[in-house]
């Protein structure tokens, strides 16, 4: 890893030429095309429904921009779907508060309650303690106290968006600094916020997952989540060194700006101890009542302007200056918002063609016949086909579905967590880009979605034959 700010200056990349604009341009037109007529000669249920996620996948790794890639998703879709416009309105209208849509909304309030944290001190502070734990010991035990913060922070808040968005503004200058690239910090990140969303007690697909396996948490820990969790410490030592490595040949690293210390800001050193204090007594207040309550996903959408007022009271941060921060933070995340908005009505659309049910149509019956390993392992990769960004509502519809037929071939509860753990979780890793990724990317300024996918394939692959094993021994 280099420094920041050091080596060669970099090499200016070349304009797009409208050789390179047709090479995107032209194979999304056929896309479309290809989708209109898939419209007009079908009708749905039908499994072309997941045309445009693949039409999504396959855009992204072209390295056109994301918000373009989903548009153009989105767009086929529709034609796809091709359906009356009252019901493509009430698609347009329900995304709006669909889960999807409110991770974005989730990343904008993050990116907020960051830059409060920034002007008051707190970042600072926070981010002199992660560099107490790395310890002066090298990049390693660098990388580690940066994804374990991030494990900490979704673990506790339950949320991957809005934790990673808290994260970022205290990590990357930190990062920047040591010579990481964007790419890596990227990877960093998600693996150890993907990891804490797996552990998180109030996450509302894991509370699903325990209800409907009907197990506690101690044992959705030990055969679950807790595998997982360790398997992304481990392989992070491998991971993320070679991302830093093809990321840096490309000269994927953080500017000066983003590298450099942080001025001073004319607070006292008592004002940002007490504003520090303050933001970790509220987060672990929240963390606490959400436990306590079981509080959905949702919850973050109150806890983080509540961190964000407790934190600049503490400070004694004008209100004018506590509004400012607050704009320049959520601001800078509104692209990421649209994006997730279209994602939302992207995946409503598709709902319109039931893909899903023809799986099960086409599957469902041959499962009757099988033997508890493969009907175990048969419904955990079922779960790759259902809609992202709804996995609580995945978890239920597998358990109403295939309970009962599950029960009766003698599959136990703690069978049962790893089976809807992994069906709800395995597509966080791939094998398609998702959400999850796009969030993490934007939050780390990111802009090479291909070393997410490759990072989460190298997690997908070996954890399939974590759980597999697993499975063979419960079974």
């Amino acid at each position: 890893m280099r420094s920041a700010g050091t080596g060669p200056a970099p090499v200016k990349a070349p304009a797009k030429g409208p050789v390179t604009i047709a090479r995107r341009v032209v194979p999304a037109a056929v896309a479309l095309v290809l989708s209109l007529v898939v419209g007009i000669v079908t009708d749905g249920p039908t499994v072309w429904g997941l045309l445009p996620v693949a039409l999504y996948a396959v855009l992204s790794l072209t390295g056109t921009d994301l918000v373009a890639v989903t548009a153009v998703s989105l767009v086929s879709a529709v034609l796809v779907a091709l359906p009356p416009v009252a019901d493509a309105a009430g698609v347009l209208g329900a995304s709006v508060s669909d889960p999807v849509t409110i991770i974005g909304l989730i990343i904008v309030l993050g990116s907020a309650v960051g830059e409060i944290l920034r002007v008051t001190g707190v970042a600072d502070a926070m981010v002199r303690g992660i560099l107490r734990v790395a310890g002066g010991r090298g990049h390693t035990a660098l990388m580690y106290a940066m994804m374990i913060a991030c494990l900490v922070l979704v673990t506790s808040l339950g949320t991957l968006a809005g934790a990673l968005a808290i994260a970022a503004p205290l990590l990357i200058p930190v990062a920047a600094r040591a010579g990481f690239t964007r790419s890596a910090t990227a990877v960093t990140m998600f693996l150890g916020g993907c990891a804490g969303l797996a552990l998180a007690p109030f996450a509302g697909s894991n509370v699903a997952i325990m209800k409907v396996a009907d197990t506690d948490y101690l044992t959705y820990l030990m055969v679950g989540a807790g595998p997982l969790a360790l398997l992304s410490l481990l392989l992070a030592a491998v991971v993320v060194p070679r991302v830093q490595r093809l990321s840096a040949a490309r000269d994927d690293f953080y500017g000066p700006d983003e590298a450099a210390e942080q001025e001073p800001n004319g607070r006292t050193a008592a004002g940002t101890r007490r504003a520090t204090y303050a933001f970790l007594i509220t987060l672990i207040g929240t963390v606490v009542y959400a436990t306590w309550t079981k509080a959905g996903t949702t919850f973050p959408l109150i806890a983080l302007p509540l961190m964000a007022v407790v934190t600049a009271v503490a400070a004694r941060l004008s209100l004018r200056h506590a509004l400012r921060a607050v704009v320049t933070g959520g601001r800078r995340m509104l692209p990421t918002l649209l994006l997730f908005w279209m994602l939302a009505a992207l995946f409503g659309f598709i709902e319109l063609l039931h893909p899903y049910d023809v799986v099960l149509d086409t599957f469902g019956p041959g499962l009757r016949e099988m033997s508890p390993l493969p009907f175990a392992l048969a419904i955990a990769a079922l779960g790759w086909v259902g809609v992202p960004g709804a996995t609580a509502a995945q978890v239920v519809l597998i358990g109403e579905v295939f309970g009962p037929l599950g029960t009766g071939l003698g599959i136990g509860p703690a069978a049962w967590v790893i089976i809807l753990l992994w069906a709800s979780k395995a597509d966080t890793y791939g094998p398609l880009p998702n959400a999850n990724m796009v969030g993490a990317m934007g939050v780390a300024r990111a802009t090479r979605l291909p070393y997410l996918l490759g990072a989460g394939w190298a997690l997908l692959v070996p954890a399939c034959a974590l759980y597999t094993v697993l499975l063979a021994l419960l079974l």
